[in-house]
């Protein structure tokens, strides 16, 4: 193990200056935020979590392509009325913002990639723009893998082609959710930055006249930032009017496939024993031992099963009822009791940082912390 953990003690009046940046989350369910710990590396694997992020971002671009290629979607329990919307935001090449891929890794082999959140990430601007205040007020000369930020105002210039003429995009999440509004706001005002107009709206808000999308004052919508996931919309009574496809929504609906846990053994099939690869089956006896079962759609660790040394670790949830696939279990590193992921991000095609989620459990939820991160 290289990489090291550190213990700190926060900063003076650390509330106000994270509150002052935005983040307001930053104690739900107790302590969320942490700074009486950093992780710190060197240059050298900061070089080979961002290679191998972006070696992770190809493969999964690939898997998309045969999924479609074939029209595997059984698989993935996607209803049938939205393959072709797939196909099409796929063939119309709808440009994708942002990911963000776990990674287990201590600092020695390959990072080895647990899943990919690709269509409704959180934990973005503790990672993009808290942490990298902390390390410019508590690590000063250090550097950081965090250049996410900057890389999403470019993106959002890049997707402009793509975006209604007059610039209008609203930003919809369920703003009963403190962390979910949190990341809305913060992409709307890096969407801002790019020179959009960035509007705000609640996802029960948005309307349908009858033959296009609207919003409280009848405005048509033209495009639509939503952190809310593509599983839940097609299933709302909304859903069907998104298959006319008079709405560009990001992230994409292609975007299903890579958000979906079925592409972890689609992965496999195609690219077995690569080395930032777990072994993944959709069948239950594919692992006798040592495994983790994760259904096809959850979200922070709901209805995980971890099964190790004849041991089993397991969450609750409402999870499950699609179906599960079933991953070779692989070991996240401890750090004096931390169980720590790296979430790699990606924005559009390429790598752009890192934040670090620890926890008492080896499953990581809700719950877990988010600790700084600085590379020497």
């Amino acid at each position: 193990m290289t990489v090291k953990r550190e213990s700190i003690a926060p900063r003076a009046d650390w509330q106000r200056k994270v509150e002052e940046l935005g983040f307001r989350f930053h104690t739900m369910d107790g302590v969320y935020w942490d700074e009486r710990a950093c992780y710190r590396f060197t240059s050298a694997e900061i070089d080979k979590l961002e290679l191998a992020t972006g070696e992770l971002q190809s493969r999964c671009i690939d898997a998309v392509g045969r999924v479609i290629e074939k029209g595997d979607y059984s698989r993935f329990k996607v209803p049938d009325a939205f393959h072709a919307l797939i196909e099409r935001s796929w063939e119309d090449d709808d440009k994708s913002l942002y990911g963000r891929f776990d990674l287990a890794w201590d600092g020695s082999g390959e990072p080895k990639m647990l899943e990919y959140n690709a269509d409704t990430p959180t934990a973005l601007l503790e990672a993009s723009v808290v942490q990298w205040y902390w390390m410019k007020e508590v690590k000063a000369g250090a550097d950081q893998f965090n250049s996410i930020h900057e890389k999403l105002i470019d993106r959002w210039k890049d997707m402009r082609a793509q975006l209604p003429a007059d610039g209008r995009v609203y930003f919809a999440c369920d703003s009963s959710s403190a962390e979910d509004q949190g990341n809305t706001d913060y992409l709307r005002d890096t969407a801002t930055q790019a020179g959009l107009e960035a509007v705000a709206i609640d996802i029960a808000d948005i309307g349908w006249d009858g033959s296009r999308f609207v919003d409280l004052e009848e405005r048509p919508m033209g495009a639509l930032f939503k952190l809310y996931p593509w599983e839940w919309m097609v299933r709302e009574q909304f859903g069907p009017h998104l298959i006319a496809r008079g709405l560009r929504v990001i992230e994409p609906a292609w975007k299903m496939l890579l958000s979906n846990k079925a592409i972890l053994p689609v992965l496999w099939e195609m690219f077995p024993g690569h080395p930032n690869l777990l072994a993944a089956s959709f069948e239950p006896g594919r692992f006798a031992t040592d495994f983790v079962k994760k259904p096809l759609y959850s979200r922070e660790g709901a209805n995980v099963m971890i099964s190790f040394d004849d041991e089993v670790v397991e969450t609750p949830g409402e999870y499950g009822e699609e179906g599960f696939i079933w991953q070779a279990y692989h070991a996240l590193p401890s750090f004096a009791g931390n169980y720590a992921v790296i979430g790699s991000w990606i924005v559009g095609e390429e790598p752009a940082g890192i934040g670090i989620r620890e926890d008492a459990s080896p499953i990581t939820r809700n719950s877990s912390r988010f600790v700084p991160h600085y590379f020497t």
